[in-house]
């Protein structure tokens, strides 16, 4: 019998082909399980589960700390045994009971609200995809988008032409805000732009970025590790993770690979929830007549 490693091209395509044919067991999918995808050869660990256009793609991890994405369905081996890979099942929940990933009761099938003229303000995309995971819901049922800002150097300019008023409104979440910091310097500023009074909110987490805002205890460690101001954070970040920090490409999946371990509310710390919560709360107050 022939060693499992040992196909070749043509033979990886019929032994898929195969597979598809034979009533393969199913397998949910879960963090952690362990597959080798046919066609390619790669095994990796389950550390994500998405839809992207339209298609549902689970995220392997190999041992180097790489990942790739692979369709779901046939072409998986799981120790050995060829297996059709499928979503997990969801248990049934009553609606009363549903609660979003922000810990707010859960509007059942709520279609997306005209978008408001007010608007969320983060600093960057990192920050943008985390509040979307965990307050979307929150954000559609209101009619709020979150607009990432790429960063604050030009805050108050920005403000200007936006042009602030009781009917179109700026929350605005601020990286590393802390007495002294530049951000904060900035901000004091930004508050004195004609149409700010009342208008703007500025708020922000003592983090040096939003990566921090996530748990130690999510990811399995004692702590975020300390990285030395000579270093950009990010990749001092990844390095001492052991991941891959050469490119902007690997901080990209540096951060999807921490994004897939939050999973809610409780995921990150107290200093950015409270923040967050009182953005939406400023935006979606009525305006006083």
């Amino acid at each position: 019998m022939p060693n499992r490693y040992e196909w070749g091209a043509q033979d990886l395509s019929a032994m898929n082909q195969q597979f598809q044919k034979q009533h393969l067991r199913e397998v949910p999918v879960m963090p952690g399980l362990l597959l080798e995808d046919v066609q390619s050869g790669w095994v990796g660990v389950v550390v994500s589960l998405e839809t992207i256009g339209g298609m549902r793609v689970v995220g392997l991890e190999d041992a180097r700390g790489r990942v790739k994405s692979f369709p779901l369905g046939f072409g998986f081996l799981l120790e050995g045994e060829p297996v059709k890979v499928i979503a997990p099942k969801r248990a049934p929940q009553k609606a009363a009971r549903m609660v979003s990933r922000s810990g707010s009761l859960a509007v059942e099938d709520a279609p997306a609200q005209v978008a408001r003229a007010s608007r969320l303000w983060v600093e960057g995309i990192h920050d943008a995809e985390l509040i979307e995971k965990i307050w979307g819901h929150d954000l559609r049922v209101e009619g709020i988008v979150v607009e990432p800002l790429h960063g604050i150097d030009d805050l108050a300019e920005k403000v200007v032409a936006f042009q602030p008023s009781a009917h179109r409104k700026l929350g605005i979440l601020v990286d590393h805000l802390v007495p002294g910091s530049k951000e904060s310097r900035i901000s004091q500023d930004t508050m004195r732009v004609k149409g700010a009074s009342g208008n703007i909110k500025i708020v922000g987490h003592p983090y040096i970025d939003v990566w921090q805002s996530v748990k130690p205890s999510t990811l399995g460690i004692k702590q975020w590790p300390v990285v030395p101001r000579t270093e950009e954070w990010k990749v001092g970040i990844l390095k001492r993770f052991g991941w891959p920090h050469e490119d902007q490409a690997d901080i990209a999946h540096g951060w999807k690979k921490l994004l897939s371990r939050v999973n809610s509310y409780s995921d990150l710390e107290p200093e950015i929830l409270g923040p967050v919560e009182s953005l939406i709360d400023f935006l979606t107050e009525q305006p006083q007549r």
